[in-house]
């Protein structure tokens, strides 16, 4: 027996779900209805954190000049790291700049994915799929039939990594710059393990020797304008379920991270990229890193597009346990996870949905 949620939707809801599942158009194919007031299946309880007014509070953002020009500078690249550390510990986000992925590489990304979305209705049906084995996976709400309520946005997801994807699987409008966009992302996700290993006082290549950085899944939203959107949201809070993430958003806005118990805004940077500590650090640091809950809110205008990479092999089988790493254990900090795989721990997770609360209470010891 598969464990049950009691959030679960009823069979009338499900019903309804169903319906929009099988338009196949998404939440944009709504819009483009022109619906005034949004399906039921749409609308949230209201949170119960509040948004902080501390206009004091904001996520680090993090100058990664001196590490990416290389200027072997000891004191400036500790400075980098002391500085990933802090943010690690406590927000669980930071923004990078002058991270070494050109600015016309993100913006050829953005009015790709943006594309992608805009191409001609039916021919976008065709690509329409919930089948977890595919390459390319496009569809609304990965969990449709299992959240309490559904997110206002479209998701395409492809694996850009270990395996070196057919360019065929991908649709052409996208197909060039995702390939190119994981290349530098590989390359931006291994010098980020290897500040994150130096942060947690480990050999710089530590995370990588565990192979954190194998495997990249790059889930590309498209969040359309929405008529109602104090009724729903863009993305329901919740925790990422891979190692680490690295967000491109755009002018947009409307990403916010829970800290200190109040919703802050993530404002979008020009040329910055987001990243946060996934479920799968934070269990393998022993919640010394941690991967806090956020959220993107629905707005009136858009579309807003985000291309979010996870360091992850998601539900692709591997047989490789993790768990806390033994060199940051002790006698005073014992560990606090049991091992599991990363398959193990998405599957979970996707079966549980985005229903607010943490997957990584499952695992605790």
């Amino acid at each position: 027996m598969g464990t049950t949620y009691p959030t679960k939707p009823n069979l009338d809801l499900l019903n309804e779900r169903k319906a929009f599942d099988e338009t196949k158009a998404g939440v944009k194919g709504l819009v483009d209805a022109g619906i005034n007031n949004i399906p039921s299946f749409f609308r949230h309880q209201p949170d119960k954190y509040q948004k902080s007014n501390n206009t004091n509070h904001a996520v680090p953002v993090i100058d990664l000049v001196d590490i990416i020009d290389n200027k072997q500078d000891p004191s400036a690249h500790q400075g980098t790291v002391d500085r990933i550390k802090e943010a690690c510990e406590t927000w669980g986000f930071f923004q990078v700049v002058n991270h070494g992925i050109p600015l016309s590489v993100l913006e050829e990304l953005k009015d790709g994915v943006k594309s992608f979305y805009e191409m001609d209705a039916e021919v976008k049906k065709g690509l329409y799929t919930r089948d977890q084995g595919k390459s390319f996976i496009y569809n609304s709400n990965f969990d449709i039939y299992s959240s309490p309520a559904l997110n206002w946005r479209d998701t395409f997801m492809c694996y850009l990594a270990p395996d070196t994807p057919n360019p065929q699987d991908f649709p052409i409008v996208c197909r060039d710059i995702l390939l190119e966009y994981g290349k530098h992302m590989m390359n931006l996700g291994t010098l980020l393990f290897e500040l994150l290993s130096e942060a947690l006082g480990l050999n710089p290549n530590h995370l990588k020797e565990m192979n954190c950085a194998e495997g990249l899944i790059a889930l590309c939203h498209y969040y359309p304008p929405c008529p109602q959107p104090e009724l729903t949201v863009g993305t329901t809070k919740h925790s990422d379920n891979d190692f680490l993430t690295v967000l491109l958003q755009d002018h947009i806005g409307g990403l916010q991270v829970l800290y200190q118990d109040k919703w802050i805004d993530i404002k979008p940077v020009p040329g910055a990229l987001i990243v946060n500590v996934g479920d799968l650090l934070q269990l393998i640091t022993n919640d010394r890193f941690k991967s806090v809950e956020h959220r993107v809110l629905a707005n009136r205008v858009g579309p807003r597009i985000s291309v979010a990479c996870f360091f992850s092999t998601g539900v692709r089988s591997s047989s490789k346990l993790y768990g806390p790493i033994k060199e940051l254990l002790s006698e005073d900090n014992p560990p606090k996870y049991r091992e599991i795989t990363v398959a193990e721990y998405v599957a979970y997770f996707n079966a549980k949905g985005l229903d607010g609360t943490s997957a990584l209470t499952h695992y605790r010891i």
